[in-house]
């Protein structure tokens, strides 16, 4: 039922012929004009089976002779997700109950949509997630029927499928995990991350952060750029430790380091050295491979880290936001398994393959550019919530203790 994000594949290795793609236009316009299509014309592979890196480059070459890319027509690059996470409500339970929907309301922020007028209950525990979120709702009053929803503006999915689905929207799951229905998150508007100093009042509009990044790009085109891997994050989990120990042991490999967050207490949280300063996403931009991790849930930073035009690298495969699925291993970004066995191999890898890994850098660039711009974020919020307002087995009533969204 549910969409799995493969991000390693365990595919036979064969010879074969090495696909080509047309290279990235120098930029890309704000209508996201680039083309992401490959070139129809093939080259045979220059590398031998006995190539070191064979298993590397025939994995590259399977999943891009398997991979078809999205058409830029309603948002379609996303549809699965949400026909996936719709489906035990559109063809097992058939439709939503009132009292599914009241056991549902602890468990986020309750909203209502009457007559085309949004309503939500006082209280917000986190008023700019709650207005990142009504940002892109308000954009679609008039088109959407009555419904009422339960909206989680927390960073953890609420609803596990050891119980009973209950219609909750959440940014991020564990598919195999949760039932819960992923939306874009409040982040793409507002009330994402604050990091100090950088981003003291939270990580800006997904829209802003596309030309700031991209300008930054520009100026450092891939062979200005330093050819090792790049991180700067807190310590949110052990999973990032190889990478930070293997920068103090090989550092013409990565420069990756901890910054404070707010549970720092000592240099113990920081592997023993003392907490590095942050960087700005566009200055990852100097680097060739970027690394991307988990946090509490899915990572805000991975969408941002492709429009530098520089690999990614992406690690652990569970967690998802409503775009990840449309990204493929080793077509758009590097796989790195949870447990980084192979991390130093990949970079070595990436470094000894240059033509290669930037034919994956500029696929995962020109697909983030083409397929999540605002129009796509306002086009999965309308076709998501006209499909949901069509479950309900009853008729929403007006609850007078909500309050008018304006």
């Amino acid at each position: 039922m549910a969409t799995k994000f493969y991000l390693s594949s365990c595919l036979l290795l064969s010879t074969g012929l090495t696909l080509v793609f047309a290279s990235q236009p120098d930029t890309c316009q704000t209508d996201g004009s680039c083309d992401e299509k490959p070139s129809a014309d093939h080259e045979k592979s220059k590398y031998s089976t006995g190539n070191k890196w064979q298993k590397y480059i025939t994995l590259i070459e399977k999943a891009n002779k398997n991979y078809k890319s999205c058409k830029q027509t309603n948002c379609s690059c996303h549809i699965q997700v949400l026909d996936d996470d719709l489906h035990v409500w559109e063809h097992e339970k058939k439709g939503i109950s009132r009292a599914e929907m009241q056991a549902a309301k602890d468990k986020g922020v309750y909203y209502q949509i009457i007559k085309n007028k949004l309503y939500r209950e006082k209280e917000c525990m986190f008023p700019f997630r709650c207005s990142g979120v009504e940002h892109f709702i308000k954009k679609l009053l008039d088109d959407l029927p009555d419904m009422e929803m339960v909206i989680n503006v927390h960073d953890y999915p609420r609803v596990q499928k050891f119980l009973d689905p209950l219609p909750v929207f959440s940014f991020s799951k564990v598919v195999s995990d949760f039932w819960d229905i992923m939306y874009p998150a409040w982040t793409f508007w507002e009330g994402g991350p604050a990091v100090w100093p950088i981003y003291p009042t939270g990580l800006g509009r997904w829209d802003q952060q596309r030309k700031i990044i991209s300008q930054k790009a520009a100026e450092v085109p891939w062979d200005k750029k330093i050819s090792k891997g790049f991180f700067r994050g807190s310590r949110t989990s052990s999973e990032r430790d190889p990478l930070i120990l293997l920068s103090r042991k090989s550092p013409n490999l990565v420069d990756a380091e901890y910054t404070k967050n707010q549970a720092w207490k000592s240099m113990e949280d920081t592997l023993g050295k003392k907490p590095a300063e942050e960087v700005k996403l566009e200055d990852h931009c100097k680097y060739k491979y970027l690394f991307n991790f988990r946090g509490v849930a899915a990572s805000f930073r991975l969408k941002h880290l492709f429009i530098c035009d520089s690999l990614v690298f992406h690690v652990g495969s569970d967690w998802l936001e409503f775009f990840y699925p449309s990204l493929k291993p080793w077509v758009h970004y590097i796989p790195v398994p949870n447990d980084m066995s192979n991390v130093r191999e990949l970079l070595e890898f990436a470094q000894e393959n240059d033509d290669i890994v930037k034919k994956i850098a500029d696929r995962g660039r020109k697909h983030i550019w083409n397929h999540l711009r605002m129009k796509d974020i306002t086009c999965y919020w309308k076709t998501l919530l006209q499909r949901y307002s069509r479950l309900f087995n009853y008729k929403p009533h007006f609850n007078k203790d909500l309050i008018l969204i304006k």
